[in-house]
């Protein structure tokens, strides 16, 4: 790097930081650090300004009992609830909305017709087999809501409307504030195949044994939500954008073939009914057992896969103080369980899955499921359900109160294990997984599980705001998967910086406070990028300490109540003591990228302005410089002053850098009107370094610089984000080190913790990037080998009559 000597100290005292930092004083921050009040929505007694609900804050309460049957020769549900409604808004309310999200699949909704059909494959009239069966089977089958009856209590109807996924329900006089309502609605629906039309929920079919799993989820009409933010929620479900709900309690009568066995949200009220003795003395000893206890077996579970039931049990479910309520279903279901206790959690946690889905299932879907209420209760708060579920289907991943959806399996040979006709335990507990499967089942597990505090007790609203839910949500995935294990697959998942950084660079974006159903890319902006700007925010900018403690103070202060986008921002901000309104404003309301680039590096020393030693310097400096290439071939020319030494003089003896007396007594003068502590520094020896940075990406973050010295030594300077404050386009940072220190290269972002799109230019002198040049080998179909050698002969001919026509 090059060096400089240092300005006149005299009038380097004023003069060095005009020169060395004027960018600085152009003010060009733009609006990086404007603060967010003018974005946020004002405080007021119900959302406080530090992020807390206020001392007005209210919620309305949803209350259900419903009866359910699953017919399982149709795929269909038939239902009958009561509705509850309590508002404790201060409204009166002239009309209820109630979510009907079944309405999705009906052929002419509005989800099937704003779909846009995108090719895939290698060319504009390539399409999947999949996306095809798909959008046929959208357009034929029979979904959607049979809705029979809306009455009040007495059974009087109800007047109402459907809007594509939701009824307004028309109220003959207003709700008042603090008053209830109860009514009645008689529905039915058939369930689709998940595989063929995906989806939330839905149904699974095997072939081979003839029989189907159900899982069941958004499945009854349910309330919208209303609150004091947006009032009613009552966007319509297109798909992409998931719920907003209202708190209740709940009991429900599923009624299924009496030899399903059902999983739900809830605790089991007849156990008696529903469980053999044998099962029930299994619940008992799973409750204290240190590792899962079957309470089906597997051979337990392949022998009710050739039952064919003809009668019908009910399973009685209540559930307290949830936002939502889903379940499951079949006779394929092995189920393990082990109780979980710890602080104010005492819970069960328990999984049911198809003999299709071991031998991983049984080993991680369980295990997952307590260490994510491990961690979890941590970094939240205690886990506070009385059972937390884990189910294998045909979803790949979804959540509900306790309940959750996962489903990863091993690779499965059905034509060998059919050989005799009959699966044996032998031949399933042989089966093999791949590494990406293990990670998915112990990743999705830990995931959908974590839902369960994040939305479904930290109630956000899905519809608005996925990022709320979802980006949350992963980033405490992060933290839970890095204590599972330490391996690469552990710790380079969502929320590691450097897994962003694609997406960073892609055109393709859109802020991270975007609408649900508006986003682009969904994984990376609603589940990616938050994790990573929360992770970076933890191990960066507040520190792990400030950062949990905030993060704690959030899911406290809103656990069972609904925040939205700045109650976190505030609060975050308010328990940590930490200005992050330019972090918010950059990585959540824009689409900038990190991308800081080391320029320059400027090496000075302290002119001592003393003729005797500053000659020595300049000597040395002289010396250094490379000859041009004039006066190396002009080497052994014969020189005027050699032939007549007449010509010599003073100069010829003395050249420009001897000091002359005149020279030592301007040095004199200037030392006799400095003060003391003036002419101390004029001595000082340190090493004074300069370095340029410029912000390419647009997205301000602190410097995290890597200093490399001479003698080996490496030292790591951490410097706020704020240093962009007054230029947030250019900066440059002094650093004073003793003059043993000699530095020899600089490093910035050395951990890759910032998610810096382009770590080329983080290295000052530039590095030279070593990557691999993959070969291949050209291959063309007979078709394109005629194209070409026809394209030659006529090439050839061309040429052939060019020639003749110059000749």
């Amino acid at each position: 790097m090059k060096k400089m000597t240092l300005i006149p100290i005299v009038i380097g005292a004023l003069t060095l930081p005009l020169q060395l930092f004027a960018a600085d004083n152009l003010g060009v921050s733009g609006d990086k650090f404007r603060q967010l009040d003018e974005l946020l929505p004002t405080p007021n007694s119900y959302r406080n300004a530090a992020g807390a609900p206020g001392h007005e804050y209210w919620q309305q309460q949803a209350d259900y009992d419903i009866e359910v049957t699953l017919d399982d020769e149709n795929q269909r549900i038939i239902g009958s609830e009561k509705i509850t409604y309590t508002n404790n808004s201060p409204d009166d309310l002239t009309y209820l909305w109630v979510q009907l999200d079944q309405n999705r699949f009906e052929p002419n909704s509005n989800a099937n017709l704003v779909r846009t059909t995108n090719t895939e494959g290698n060319g504009p009239n390539t399409f999947s087999y999949y996306g095809l069966r798909n959008i046929l089977t959208a357009e034929s089958f029979d979904g959607g809501y049979k809705i029979t009856k809306v009455a009040d209590r007495r059974g009087n109807p109800l007047s109402h409307t459907i809007v594509g996924t939701m009824m307004r329900i028309d109220l003959d006089s207003p709700l008042k504030s603090g008053s209830k309502i109860e009514f009645g609605i008689d529905w039915s629906y058939n369930v689709f195949e998940q595989k063929v039309l995906g989806g939330r929920s839905g149904y699974e079919y095997f072939e081979r044994d003839d029989n189907y799993l159900y899982e069941i989820a958004q499945w009854y009409p349910r309330m919208a939500a209303y609150n004091d933010v947006s009032g009613w929620q009552n966007k319509e479900f297109l798909g992409s954008g998931e719920f907003a709900v209202e708190f209740g309690d709940y009991n429900v009568k599923i009624t299924a073939p009496a030899d399903h066995i059902v999983a739900s949200t809830g605790v089991l009220q007849n156990p008696r009914d529903v469980l053999s003795a044998e099962q029930r003395r299994r619940l008992t000893e799973a409750k204290t057992a240190d590792s899962p206890v079957f309470i089906v077996t597997l051979e337990e579970a392949l022998e009710n896969e050739s039952s064919r039931a003809t009668n019908t049990k009910t399973w009685e479910f209540e559930a307290e103080n949830v936002r939502d309520f889903a379940w499951a279903s079949s006779r394929k279901f092995v189920w393990d369980a082990q109780g979980y206790k710890s602080g104010g959690t005492d819970t069960m946690a328990m999984s049911y899955y198809p003999q299709e889905g071991m031998p991983i299932f049984d080993r991680y879907s369980t295990a997952a499921i307590i260490h994510t209420m491990e961690h979890y209760n941590k970094y939240a708060f205690d886990y506070p359900y009385p059972v937390s579920i884990s189910v294998n289907g045909p979803v790949g991943g979804m959540e509900y109160p306790m309940m959750t959806f996962n489903g990863p399996r091993p690779v499965i040979d059905e034509e060998a294990e059919m050989e005799d006709g009959v699966v044996t335990p032998e031949e399933i507990m042989a089966r093999t997984y791949s590494r990406g499967v293990k990670w998915f089942l112990i990743g999705v597990v830990i995931h959908e599980v974590g839902h369960n505090y994040y939305p479904m007790i930290v109630n956000s609203d899905e519809r608005q705001w996925t990022w709320m839910d979802e980006g949350l949500n992963t980033y405490v995935e992060f933290l839970a998967l890095q204590a599972w294990e330490d391996t690469i697959d552990a710790n380079e998942q969502r929320g590691e910086a450097r897994q962003i950084v694609d997406y960073m660079r892609s055109p393709n974006q859109v802020p991270i406070m975007t609408n649900s159903e508006s986003i682009l890319q969904f994984g990376n902006n609603a589940y990616g990028k938050p994790a990573t700007a929360l992770n970076i925010l933890r191990e960066t900018i507040m520190g792990r300490e400030l950062f949990d403690y905030a993060f704690r103070e959030y899911s406290e202060r809103w656990k069972f109540k609904r925040p939205m986008p700045a109650d976190f921002f505030r609060t975050m901000e308010d328990a940590s003591g930490v200005d992050l309104d330019w972090f918010w404003r950059g990585w959540f309301y824009t689409t900038d990228a990190v991308d800081i680039s080391v320029d320059n590096v400027r090496a000075f020393s302290i002119d001592t302005r003393n003729p005797d030693l500053e000659e020595e310097f300049a000597r040395a400096k002289f010396a250094q410089e490379p000859l041009s290439i004039t006066r190396q071939r002009n080497d052994g020319m014969p020189r005027k002053v050699e032939e007549q030494d007449q010509l010599l003089d003073f100069y010829n003896e003395h050249d420009r850098f001897t000091t002359t007396n005149a020279d030592r007594n301007a040095y004199n003068s200037l030392v006799e009107g400095l003060e003391d502590w003036e002419r101390d520094l004029l001595l000082v020896d340190n090493n004074v370094y300069v370095i340029d940075f410029s912000n390419l990406g647009g997205l301000v973050m602190p410097l995290i610089i890597e200093m490399h010295y001479d003698d080996g030594a490496k030292e790591e300077v951490r410097i706020p984000a704020e240093v962009w404050s007054r230029n947030a386009n250019n900066v440059s940072k002094m650093f004073v080190r003793p003059a043993e220190k000699i530095l020899t290269q600089v490093v910035l972002d050395p951990h890759w913790e910032t998610a810096d799109i382009d770590v080329a230019n983080n290295h000052y002198p530039r590095q030279i990037v070593e990557s691999r040049l993959q070969l291949f080998k050209r291959e063309r179909s007979p078709n394109m080998m005629e194209n070409w050698a026809a394209e030659l002969k006529a090439d050839e001919e061309e040429s052939s009559e060019e020639e003749a026509t110059e000749e």
